[in-house]
């Protein structure tokens, strides 16, 4: 027993000296040794010079020289340097906001972006000026007004117009090279900015996620809900936020234009219609194609502009599915299926779809001929006729006539075969071949007479007899080509019937 406890007693006696010896030999370091052994940085960066104690934090670093980005998502592709950036990042595609304000409730997806937060609630200014002592709640803000000191401003190197921030200045710079990377999947519609793309679908979902605390009622955007009319149109009613505004708005019914052009004297409503105007005179073209080149005044010429290269159409038609590039384009083709005339002459009522074909039926009353025949010196009031014209001088026949074989210099041959009259009079119904065969025979009914001569004012049926009569002011010869002096064949044959008509009518007397 007691050779036992002695036993015992020898190994507490070891365990006690072991613990001795061991406190001896690792005592704790003092303060400064450990700053020495924390402030070694044997590894260093060739690049740059900067050091670092680990090799993984300079294989981490080196990756900012190499552009080496080893960490991908595998949702979207984006590639990152480090593998806690991709976990940040998947927090986008997940929707994950680990971090929320304990005041308001607000989440957020990184730290940081909850720090800043909290400043708007604690009401602290950590950041001020050097130079006036001025506060600021964050650094960017900081950042921005130093520059009011240092006069710097970045600007477009195109217009030179400036800037308080540089983001401000990569979205004015879109402006001018019409690039428009955000499209909508729906519509196709593109915007200059992702946030305008966001605020677009709401228009196809129909989402309203702004809601009014005191009305109860829902808004689209966020400055419909923020928004305080309180000035009020007494002319129209139109409810306005700012004094400008209103002012503005009311020159439209006093038809104040305070704003004119030095050099033509043209008044505008705003400064800034004065500043697109004055582009006119001084031949300034700010909005460049990055395809091609093509410079332009405006900046919506450009966006027509570049639906040319990419050759996109974005709106079609809903009865027929045709598209279009355009959306004045679409509305004109509409008329087709609508029947709707809204451009009326004047002088003898007809209507059309298109203020082009207006212009073209108002040459017929005005006798203007603007298409000139190079060779015979003819004049025409359109240019499918010139054309059509131009043929009895090149022999060219490129209509041919199924039934008997022949060629002809227009379609209107073909009538001929099948007896095809598709134009009717309403007043008498008499049919007729062509259109412009049905308008002359009206003038029987209605004795219109829309060719008015601009010199004397008479009036005549056919737009023939007004260039006959106009001859007689000018002193021109009708039946004489001033080319080559030709008489015309149908006018020539014309005047040989009615010469054999006097002598055989003289014969008959005799």
């Amino acid at each position: 027993m007691c050779s036992i406890f002695a036993q015992k007693k020898d190994s507490q006696s070891r365990r006690k000296n072991k613990k001795k010896h061991n406190n001896v030999e690792h005592q704790p370091t003092p303060d400064s040794e450990c700053k020495s052994d924390k402030s070694k940085k044997s590894l260093k960066c060739d690049v740059c010079g900067k050091a670092y104690k680990y090799n993984y934090e300079m294989e981490r670093h080196y990756r900012i020289h190499t552009g080496e980005k080893p960490f991908s998502c595998k949702t979207c592709g984006k590639m990152f340097v480090r593998s806690g950036s991709v976990a940040k990042h998947m927090r986008i595609h997940t929707g994950e906001k680990p971090y929320s304000c304990k005041v308001c409730g607000k989440s957020f997806i990184q730290k940081n972006g909850l720090t800043v937060h909290m400043i708007t609630h604690t009401g602290e200014k950590r950041h001020h000026c050097e130079i006036c002592g001025k506060m600021f709640a964050h650094s960017n803000g900081l950042l921005r007004h130093k520059k009011i000191h240092t006069s710097e401003k970045p600007y477009c190197k195109t217009c030179g117009k400036t800037f308080p921030l540089r983001s401000l200045l990569l979205m004015h710079t879109k402006r001018h090279t019409g690039e428009k990377p955000y499209h909508c999947k729906t519509c196709g519609k593109m915007f200059t900015r992702n946030s305008h793309l966001k605020e677009h679908i709401r228009i196809h979902t129909g989402e309203k996620p702004y809601h009014c605390k005191t009305c109860g009622n829902a808004f689209r955007y966020r400055t419909h809900l923020l928004r305080k009319k309180y000035l009020k149109c007494d002319v129209c009613g139109k409810v306005f936020r700012y004094n400008y505004e209103m002012t503005r708005h009311y020159r439209i019914h006093t038809g104040e234009k305070p704003f004119s052009c030095t050099i033509c004297g043209k008044g505008f409503v705003c400064n800034s219609s004065l500043g697109k105007h004055r582009r006119a005179h001084t031949g300034e073209k700010p909005y460049s194609c990055t395809t091609c080149g093509k410079m332009f005044a405006y900046n919506s010429d450009l966006l027509m502009h570049l639906k040319t290269h990419t050759g996109e159409k974005p709106y079609h038609c809903k009865i027929c599915g045709k598209m279009f590039g355009y959306s004045s384009s679409l509305f004109k083709h509409m008329r087709m299926h609508t029947g709707e005339k809204p451009y009326h002459c004047k002088t003898c009522g007809k209507v059309f779809g298109y203020s082009s074909s207006l212009l073209k039926h108002m040459r017929m009353h005005t006798g203007v001929k603007q298409y000139h025949c190079k060779t015979c010196g003819k004049s025409f009031s359109r240019d499918s006729m010139l054309a059509e014209h131009i043929r009895t001088h090149t022999g060219e026949k490129p209509y041919g006539c199924k039934t008997c074989g022949k060629m002809f210099n227009s379609r209107t041959h073909l009538l001929i075969h099948t007896g095809e009259r598709p134009f009717a009079c309403k007043m008498c119904g008499k049919m007729f071949r062509c259109n412009n065969s049905l308008s002359k025979h009206i003038r029987t009914h209605t004795g219109g007479k829309p060719f008015s001569c601009t010199i004397c004012g008479k009036m005549f049926k056919r737009s023939s007899h007004l260039t006959e009569h106009i001859m007689t002011h000018t002193g021109e010869k009708c039946c004489s080509c001033p080319t080559c002096g030709k008489i015309r064949e149908k006018l020539q044959r014309f005047r040989d019937t009615a010469e054999r008509f006097t002598i055989l009518h003289n014969f008959k007397k005799v």
